[in-house]
């Protein structure tokens, strides 16, 4: 049998076409899955109508060109927009990721960053299908959605760490990869097209992970997932329209991705694609912060009743962490913006030391200049601990001790968390305060009867499920 010709398209590559699989199924969730799913969509939108308060997040909203107007916009919640779906995936992933409180995963990134195209696609699908006398999507359908988006982009980064110094690209890279697969097929699209649009995503530039790294650290890390899930939903759209993939996109000898970006050279799946990821989601309750850091904000706010009259008669601090939180977010040194001190464990466990609580205000300037801040994060030592290195890994850990020394030879006691409060172990524990999160957040931007509306419907899983995506969208607009 002669080999094919150079010319010959060969066959997609494998990896491409398992993902357009699992994304084309039809069973994808348990129960456990669904519920999950709800508790990360209004954990999402609640961190989206916290972000409305920062003025530097609000500035990127709203259609490109001013006044525009688009049959059947997608809305954007706490806001008057209605948005073609590319722009108002852009702006909704945004509002969620802006403050750094949405959900994580273990081995990194945020899945729920995904939201935004799969929100604004439902939304104006259902407001098309509405006017030519069809059915609406469902919010059961933006929440299997969902759930295949957490399981692409959270097997993915399980064994794939494109944002290690090895590669150094944006783990926003599997947003965009998980983002154009599901809204592909939410846009109607076969496991042929699915695995079309995932080969234009890999031939995609992907972004440098410069922009959360110091002393480059600054808020495009904010809009990052905004703009992949934008570009996912754009290439999706393209895709629908008939623009052809590339097959090896992968795996094509000199011009393919592995050979050119992913010295790796392969993409590895630790577990097939099923509900995993959803179902053993973290949230971030305690305060917002990067996710290495929510433990040590845990105990250091333990700790703040013991030394909140004593911050002046400190000789040190001692931190230990695992290998991960020293090589990201331990900081020294002048800390020029918000974008950096919410990445800077020795500067939120100084808050949470001297104020017993963080929150997004924690990191403006006007905090920031208070001197006792950077005067005590300069008393700390930050060690590594083997066994919260080792747990990362064999148990996804996010150990944490934090210990105060004073000048007079006394101590606090040592307090060690390795799991935060947003873990799947503490789910019992965690459920009620971040449904309590959730109710804040919704008191921020509705007045009493809308936000009575809005939270007996989220917290109503067979209701909300029910749900034309339209009319959830309508009810958190203003």
């Amino acid at each position: 049998m002669s080999a094919l010709p150079a010319s010959a398209r060969p066959a997609p590559d494998q990896e491409l076409v398992a993902i357009a699989k699992y994304t084309c199924g039809n069973k994808v969730g348990d129960t456990r899955a669904y519920t999950h799913a709800r508790y990360c969509l209004i954990d999402a939108l609640g961190c989206a109508l916290e972000a409305l308060g920062s003025p530097d997040c609000t500035k990127l909203l709203g259609p490109i060109v001013p006044d525009t107007v688009v049959p059947h916009g997608a809305k954007v919640p706490g806001t008057s927009y209605a948005l073609d779906p590319i722009k108002a995936a852009f702006d909704i992933s945004c509002l969620i990721r802006w403050l750094d409180f949405s959900d994580t995963w273990w081995a990194g990134g945020h899945p729920s960053d995904n939201l935004g195209g799969i929100l604004a696609v439902a939304d104006h699908l259902s407001r098309r299908q509405l006017a030519a006398g069809k059915a609406p999507l469902k919010m059961r359908d933006v929440m299997t959605a969902m759930i295949k988006a957490y399981e692409i982009q959270g097997v993915l980064a399980e064994s794939n760490h494109f944002d290690r110094p090895a590669t150094a690209l944006d783990s926003t890279i599997l947003v965009k990869i998980a983002s154009t697969a599901v809204v592909t097929q939410l846009l109607g699209g076969t496991v042929e097209d699915v695995t079309n649009a995932l080969s234009n995503a890999f031939v995609d530039g992907h972004p440098l992970n410069i922009y959360r790294m110091m002393p480059n650290s600054g808020p495009r890390k904010s809009w990052a997932a905004a703009d992949a899930t934008a570009r996912a939903t754009w290439l999706a759209t393209l895709t629908m329209r008939g623009e052809m993939g590339y097959p090896t996109a992968l795996t094509a000898k000199t011009w393919g991705f592995y050979d050119v970006l992913y010295p790796k050279g392969s993409l590895e799946v630790r577990t097939p694609y099923k509900c995993r990821v959803i179902s053993d989601i973290q949230f971030k309750i305690s305060v917002p912060a990067q996710r290495h850091s929510q433990t040590a904000a845990e105990c250091a706010m333990r700790l703040h009743p013991l030394l909140k009259n004593k911050i002046d008669q400190i000789d040190r601090v001692v931190i230990e962490t695992h290998s991960h939180a020293i090589r990201m977010i331990s900081v020294e040194g002048p800390l020029p913006n918000f974008a950096a001190r919410d990445h800077c464990l020795q500067y939120v466990v100084a808050v949470a030391l001297i104020d017993g609580d963080i929150t997004t205000e924690s990191y403006e300037d006007a905090h920031a200049a208070a001197p006792r801040i950077d005067a005590l994060r300069k008393k700390m030592v930050v060690r590594e601990n083997k066994h919260f290195t080792d747990d990362y890994e064999a148990r996804h850990g996010n150990g944490n001790a934090v210990q105060v020394f004073f000048r007079d030879g006394t101590k606090t006691p040592r307090i060690e968390i390795e799991f935060s409060v947003g873990d799947p172990r503490r789910r019992r524990e965690g459920v009620p305060l971040l449904e309590k999160k959730i109710h804040g957040n919704l008191a921020r931007r509705y007045a009493k009867k809308q936000l009575d509306a809005v939270y007996a419907l989220m917290t109503d899983q067979k209701k909300l499920e029910a749900t034309p995506v339209n009319e959830f969208m309508d009810l958190l607009a203003l």
